[in-house]
């Protein structure tokens, strides 16, 4: 069983900081102190780095059919992708098709990640259509590790599910001690506001934009926290972007009600006046959109209070020439952006650096809160003995580009090109192996490994 020391590193998590040594054995971390007395294997000098928990990303679509095309990152490239980002584990979504069954759809997914992923994942699953059959199925996914059910309140047709469906999901997954997370839009009121831009030849990036205003997220995450609060059942809402949606949360604390909360590195850094160039603006156009300046205020103070507790990406890359498919019509163009590989440098910079956030809050909300909530802790999420080794080696002063011409998405651009960032990850360590060192892959299609999952643990 090889064996990796790594030296004179300030070892952060959720609730430490110290400079000290880390012993790896084969997978997991078998020691942690001053000035460890054994031999290694290998041995990193880790003098003037930051050493953080493996990133966990609960919100990427790889491979993701949608609107007639997939996205572009395929469990290959985007796991290689995360892990030169620093995020060794990522959770997936499943898509169940309507009329047809969860294990059909789960079977599909195993078929993409199973021997191609180069990082660990997990899977959500999506429920597009609750019915008897499905409820049947709940207890068997639960059982087999996929511990949390995604509802969309958007997308009729395609993925949205009623009211109505959303109870009876709810009430099942419940009593067999899942989490049911929600996509927080009202469906309806977007598509109208959509049919009545394009009835009137409004069809640019930025109409994306004005047909779901801030109402249409914060109303749904009202109705969610309601149903979830009626039906006692863990809730999560995703890719949560704006003030209205966060004070819906804040009423149901008021009840003494919980409700986790993700939201994107792109909502805290990036902002609505994008989608004012017609032709770029389709970089940006994602579901919910890019909201306004006193917007991102509200998610920074969201993470400080405790409010929000995760930072994912939402990741769902696409090519220019698939965002071209609405070059003349914005409800053409395919709804996403590539992010997984610069959520943590991007919030170390943004947050850490700035005095934003701390470095024990960006820890929280890149790894140990999604590790806990998904059921994941402590195997992830945290550097202690007996945890996977998963590692990141941050150097906080180095400064650096990103590029398209650089990353390792499957994309030829990015939203963030040009952007100058302080703090560059150095190492990278999976399950004890060396998965990235100065920016080379070390690990190969397959290392990653599916990660079952238990219960939430927050």
């Amino acid at each position: 069983m090889a064996s990796l020391l790594l030296k004179n590193g300030r070892v952060v998590t959720a609730d430490s900081d110290s400079v000290c040594d880390v012993l790896v054995e084969g997978e997991t971390i078998v020691a942690i102190g001053r000035n460890l007395p054994v031999q290694a294997d290998q041995t990193i000098d880790a003098t003037g780095k930051i050493i953080v928990p493996g990133g966990i990303d609960p919100h990427v679509h790889l491979e993701m059919p949608f609107m007639g095309t997939f996205s572009s990152d395929t469990h290959e490239t985007g796991t290689r992708a995360a892990l030169h980002g620093g995020t060794t584990t990522v959770i997936d979504f499943v898509l169940q098709k309507q009329g047809h069954s969860l294990r059909e759809a789960l079977t599909e997914w195993q078929g993409r990640a199973t021997g191609t992923a180069v990082g660990d994942y997990s899977f959500h699953m999506a429920v597009t259509d609750f019915n008897p059959d499905t409820k049947e199925e709940i207890k068997d996914m639960i059982a087999e590790g996929i511990t949390s059910f995604k509802t969309f309140m958007a997308y009729k047709g395609a993925l949205m599910i009623d009211d109505a469906q959303m109870v009876g999901l709810m009430q099942e997954v419940k009593k067999h001690g899942g989490l049911v997370t929600a996509h927080a839009t009202n469906g309806d009121m977007i598509d109208t506001l959509i049919a009545q831009h394009r009835a009137q030849g409004k069809l640019t990036p930025l109409y994306h934009y004005l047909s779901q205003p801030e109402v249409t997220e914060a109303e749904a995450s009202g109705r969610f926290a309601d149903i979830a609060n009626y039906t006692g059942v863990n809730a999560y809402i995703v890719h949560l972007t704006c003030e209205g949606a966060l004070n819906q949360v804040r009423r149901a604390t008021e009840r003494n009600q919980r409700v986790f909360v993700e939201t994107c590195i792109q909502y805290l850094v990036l902002d609505a006046s994008l989608y004012e160039d017609e032709v770029n603006g389709a970089k940006v156009v994602m579901s919910p959109p890019l909201r306004e300046k006193k917007d991102q205020a509200t998610l920074w103070a969201g993470i400080n209070q405790g409010l929000v507790q995760v930072v994912g990406t939402d990741h769902c890359p696409f090519m220019w020439e698939q965002k071209l498919m609405g070059k003349d019509d914005f409800s053409k163009i395919p709804n996403g952006h590539p992010a997984i590989e610069h959520r943590m440098e991007l919030l170390f910079s943004e947050g850490v650096t700035t005095g934003k956030i701390s470095l024990q809050k960006f820890v929280e909300v890149t790894s140990t809160n999604a590790a806990k909530i998904f059921g994941m802790f402590p195997r992830k999420g945290t550097i202690s003995i007996g945890a996977d080794a998963d590692l990141v080696l941050f150097d906080p002063e180095k400064k650096h580009t990103i590029s398209a011409d650089t990353h390792h998405m499957n994309c030829d651009y990015s939203a963030y090109e040009g952007w100058e960032l302080t703090g560059k990850i150095d190492t990278v360590i999976l399950r004890g192996q060396v998965a990235v060192q100065a920016g080379e892959t070390k690990v190969g299609r397959g290392y990653g490994q599916f990660i079952k999952r238990g219960k939430t643990a927050f």
